[in-house]
């Protein structure tokens, strides 16, 4: 089973990483200036993870794949690692549609 990690940032910022059953990060967030609003980014992460059009796939500057989580308004949600490959990067996205459904939410701040 998956779970929201929630952080607090050096600079105060709330922010949560999903994290796999086997412990790796799979998709991280942008700052949040309040805890409540690092909830509702997770609550919008379970809900567009299960629609692919929210999943923007990328690639860095370098040329590694990675993609973007966006709200249906556009905003991204969250991001990924960069990846070695592309179907790395499409198996990381299939991992976050399975791990967000059940995933528990731990406040490690």
């Amino acid at each position: 089973m998956g779970k929201f990690v929630i952080t607090k940032r050096s600079n105060g910022e709330f922010q949560f990483s999903l994290k796999a059953a086997n412990g790796q990060t799979i998709l991280v967030s942008e700052g949040y200036s309040t805890k409540a609003a690092c909830l509702n980014g997770i609550e919008s992460v379970k809900m567009n993870s299960q629609d692919e059009s929210r999943f923007d796939k990328r690639e860095s500057s370098n040329g590694k794949p990675y993609f973007n989580l966006k709200a249906s308004n556009g905003q991204v949600i969250g991001s990924s690692e960069m990846y070695e490959s592309n179907s790395a990067r499409d198996n990381g996205i299939s991992s976050v549609k399975n791990n967000t459904s059940n995933a528990v939410i731990e406040d490690q701040f």
